[in-house]
């Protein structure tokens, strides 16, 4: 097998799996419990919290436990959004979103919420003369990613955040690092919310934070504790595998990126010689993703050809599931481009064999599917 969706979800390292594995074992008690094994429990939660502080660099009491990022960003801007509505009720988010941006943005019309979209220029970054203009006196939230899921491109989040609270300083700034963390580095004090999810990461699905200093308040969107953003019984063994996760992401975090750039351009030499097929990236994409417009050939067709094959790729992002990119269409404006497109994900794991065979089948497969559509034709 070849997997190269690494965007999407990455598989669980051994080390991580053997951590969770121990706590779910050795720690049966609830961490909210009193009793010796619920204190037990409590403290190794303390103890993995503590680490995830140290990497990242911030308070304990600035760490809210999701089940991953999509319920962060509904925490972070819903419950930012009704738990500040009275000040203003304007939120800007760029057009290089993940799909649940989108989601939360179109709930929150229904309590009469506006939402402005930023511009960005031709190498996909925020305009900033049009962010400027866009951030009012009613604005309370801007949201925008740090590496957009679909072409990789990285924001500059602490010259944005000087823009946003030149223009209104009581704006919150949120941004969405489920792909930035662990493929490059990040600075959690260049913004006021960040969200952050495991299983981008090598760590398990069903776990992820938002950072939220101290100084915000938000309005908890889940129930039935007290004193508590978010209620439920804490996930023990998934905080501590999520901890370690993020300690091997971020400590590797360099050396990996080395390896994956020369990867990168193994791929971009190889596929630019294709005359038909574009290449979306622009000089600030990272190189984990890599992602093309077949323009003759549909995306499923294309993926499933090569599932075939036992190779794994990805159309936009995993959550859209195919479709028109909004990414693609903000960058070019071109809709067979938008309507054609495939992210190829690379990681460490990745070997120059593993790129080489995918290359090989993609060319037989490539190939195929573009007679069969001169045919059509």
């Amino acid at each position: 097998m070849i997997y190269l969706d690494y965007s999407a979800t990455t598989p669980v390292s051994k080390e991580v799996l053997d951590s969770y594995i121990k706590v779910t074992k050795e720690y049966i008690g609830n961490p909210n419990s009193l009793h010796s094994l619920g204190e037990k429990s409590h403290e190794l939660m303390e103890s993995a919290t503590k680490q995830i502080c140290d990497i990242l660099d911030i308070d304990e009491k600035e760490i809210i436990y999701t089940s991953g990022s999509t319920e962060a960003n509904n925490l972070a801007i819903i419950g930012y959004a009704l738990k500040n509505s009275k000040r203003g009720k304007n939120i800007v988010v760029s057009k290089l979103e993940h799909p649940s941006i989108y989601g939360i943005c179109d709930y929150l019309k229904t309590f009469g919420f506006t939402i402005t979209y930023v511009d960005n220029n031709e190498e996909g970054l925020i305009d900033f003369e049009d962010l400027k203009n866009k951030v009012k006196s009613d604005t309370i939230l801007v949201s925008i990613v740090a590496v957009n899921s679909e072409v990789g491109i990285r924001q500059p989040l602490k010259t944005l955040r000087q823009i946003i609270k030149k223009q209104n300083e009581n704006t919150v700034f949120h941004s969405d690092m489920t792909q930035a963390v662990g493929k490059v580095n990040i600075n959690l004090h260049d913004v006021d919310m960040a969200s952050l999810s495991s299983h981008k990461i090598y760590g398990p699905k069903g776990i992820g934070m938002l950072y939220k200093n101290e100084k915000i308040n938000v309005e908890p969107i889940i129930h039935g504790a007290d004193n508590s953003l978010r209620g439920g019984t804490p996930s023990l063994p998934l905080i501590v595998a999520f901890s370690k996760a993020l300690r091997i992401a971020v400590t590797n975090c360099s050396k990996n990126e080395s390896v994956v750039k020369l990867l990168n351009e193994k791929l971009s030499s190889t596929i630019s010689k294709y005359p038909k097929i574009k290449i979306n990236k622009t000089a600030y994409s990272i190189p984990h993703i890599f992602n093309i417009s077949l323009m003759n050939i549909k995306p499923e067709t294309f993926i499933h050809a090569l599932e075939k094959r036992d190779i794994y790729v990805g159309s936009n992002t995993a959550c859209s599931k195919g479709g028109i990119s909004s990414t693609l269409m903000a960058l070019y404006s071109d809709k067979t481009r938008a309507l054609t497109s495939i992210r190829i994900c690379l990681s460490h794991l990745t070997s120059f064999d593993d790129i080489n065979k995918f290359l090989y089948s993609f060319d037989i497969v490539y190939n195929k599917l573009s007679e069969l559509g001169d045919k059509l034709e």
